[in-house]
């Protein structure tokens, strides 16, 4: 798989394979971004299967139709949260699906389309949503957060060790004037990291830029359940692949697998399990398969990507 239109797949390869879908299955692709996961499963369950196409993006939507074209009647498409997963099956007469795909995080597209405020290298509005019509954006994040609230987003969804300095100087900025584009917020995340620090590791304002995106789009919120629901939507032997971005994200698939692998509640000097709670999945993938060097030399977007995979007993 290429790039087409500046859209990578992550893990395109290894996701596809660890799905082992065949001809005739039912498939969801909870986040279709730029398609590229998507096509390479309708490859696979083609004449006869059917993709359920999931995006809260309407713009990532479009992309697809134009691109899947000549798919057009195996594919479901569905403007919604992937973590909708049930009520989308539901209000579709479906009852099982044969393998999903979640790709986390915000697409290729997403950060290249300038106007859309996700990335800190092009001057933009303040915006960051990836459903349009929600209310909530990175402006209102930005100028109406208290200065305790935005601390708190910057430490722990940005892992941001000046979270606390970041938060003051926003608040003292915007106090003169709205904070109103992605350069203005740039560069007062940069007046507030000390020099000596701004020197190392990655772009000094990619972990505040992160942890407004993931408040914005509420991605953490509600993650774990969406991943138990997928599981109990798959088929006997069906498996279901998530690729995470960041650590935070890794954090509640691992554990929300492992709770679905060994959910015994029994104390540990029992001798045998008397909670009654069996196992729901097997850990297809016990450690996260990470790209390889040929990828990241390719597409260095990568680099953090992380693919985990569990098959429904």
């Amino acid at each position: 798989m290429t790039r087409q239109g500046g859209h990578v797949p992550v893990l395109y390869q290894e996701t596809i394979d660890a799905l082992n879908l065949k001809n005739g299955q039912t498939v969801a692709d909870g986040t279709m971004g730029g398609g590229g996961h998507a096509q390479g499963i309708l490859e696979r369950i083609l004449p006869d299967g059917r993709l359920i196409g999931i995006d809260k993006d309407t713009a990532a939507i479009e992309r697809c139709k134009k691109r899947l074209e000549q798919f057009e009647d195996n594919i479901l498409f569905v403007h919604d949260d992937f973590k909708s997963i049930m009520e989308v099956l539901k209000t579709n007469g479906i009852e099982k699906i044969d393998g999903a795909v979640l790709d986390l995080g915000v697409s290729s597209y997403q950060l290249d389309e300038g106007g859309r405020g996700f990335s800190y290298q092009q001057d933009a509005p303040l915006d960051m949503r990836m459903n349009r019509d929600n209310t909530l954006s990175a402006k209102t994040v930005v100028n109406e957060y208290s200065q305790n609230e935005l601390t708190r987003i910057l430490r722990e969804y940005g892992e941001e060790k000046w979270a606390a300095r970041i938060a003051k100087f926003i608040v003292e900025a915007r106090s003169q004037q709205e904070i109103g584009t992605t350069e203005e917020l740039t560069q007062i995340i940069k007046n507030a990291i000390p020099a000596a620090a701004r020197r190392e590791g990655p772009h000094p304002a990619k972990r505040s830029f992160q942890a407004i995106r993931i408040e914005v789009n509420g991605e953490l919120a509600g993650l774990g359940q969406a991943l138990e629901d997928y599981v109990e939507a798959l088929s006997s032997g069906a498996r279901l692949a998530v690729i995470t971005f960041h650590s935070l994200e890794d954090r509640i698939v691992k554990q929300t697998f492992k709770k679905l692998f060994d959910p015994c509640e029994c104390p540990k000097d029992f001798p045998i399990c008397v909670c009654g709670k069996t196992s729901q999945i097997k850990l297809v993938t016990r450690k996260p398969i990470i790209p390889g060097e040929q990828e990241l030399n390719e597409n260095p977007r990568a680099r953090s990507a992380k693919l985990r995979v569990v098959e429904k007993r």
